[in-house]
């Protein structure tokens, strides 16, 4: 996998042939907010009529981290890329759920945390570990009846999505500072951890909605590899487009 090291005297052949880029995708940015900055920013510096430009694995707009960027010829790896495993750092926090079980939605209910304590969520962690079944959030871009699920679900509707069968490989407990738990989470594509908050709550007979999120790796690629999106713009902003690409 050619991975761009943009200390490397990149040109936009070497971006059309094809190159990862690791982006540490900053908050409340979607996905596609960063693709589309990439894809702006290779055409603008290198006067470039169009690149393919994608990305091997959603983030909702409240994660940070590892977003794996495709460009030119590599776009066809992502298929393959979005296979991988993944990891995360997330932060549950207990005693309360919102409906999109994030921040993106006010709380709606609220749970007693009264007896759970940190034997008791290590406890419950365990039984995450392995394969599964896990029901999809409503507010996902599950496809139902030919809509994104968030769709349906801002509007009121009373939808029902299948469960995904789903395999987390590792989950450890960082820090236990009820009513917020910290945990690190190595898992299989297509894994919800917002839909793993709400069955923790459930488990531990309360209730529990995702605080944070940050993903740290996806198949071999790290966040300490990533750079972030304004260093991204800086350093393409600094390259040199070839002369035959300058539109006069």
């Amino acid at each position: 996998m050619r991975v761009a090291a943009l200390s490397q005297n990149l040109t936009q052949q070497d971006f059309e042939e094809g190159r990862i880029l690791l982006i540490n995708k900053p908050l409340r940015w979607t996905s596609f907010d960063v693709v589309n900055k990439v894809r702006y920013l290779l055409r603008n510096q290198f006067h470039l009529k169009k690149i393919k430009v994608g990305h091997a694995g959603t983030l909702d707009p409240l994660a940070t981290g590892l977003l794996v960027i495709c460009t030119g010829r590599m776009t066809k790896q992502i298929e393959a890329l979005q296979a991988s495993s993944k990891e995360y750092v997330a932060t549950f926090m207990l005693g309360a759920t919102t409906p999109s079980f994030d921040r993106e939605t006010e709380i709606d209910r609220t749970y007693s945390t009264e007896g759970i304590t940190r034997e008791k969520v290590e406890e419950v962690l365990k039984t995450f570990i392995g394969e599964q079944d896990q029901v999809p959030p409503l507010f996902s871009a599950k496809q139902i009846d030919g809509q994104r699920a968030y769709v349906a679900a801002r509007k009121g509707h009373d939808i029902e999505l299948k469960p995904s069968r789903i395999t987390i490989d590792e989950l450890e407990l960082v820090n236990c500072s009820l009513p917020q738990v910290v945990v690190r989470i190595k898992c299989s594509k297509g894994t919800y951890i917002r839909a793993l908050a709400r069955d923790f709550g459930q488990r531990l007979g309360s209730g529990a909605y995702l605080h944070d999120l940050c993903r740290t790796a996806s198949g071999d690629f790290r966040i300490e590899n990533a750079i972030d999106i304004l260093e991204f713009e800086k350093n393409i902003r600094n390259m040199k487009p070839a002369e035959e690409n300058i539109v006069k």
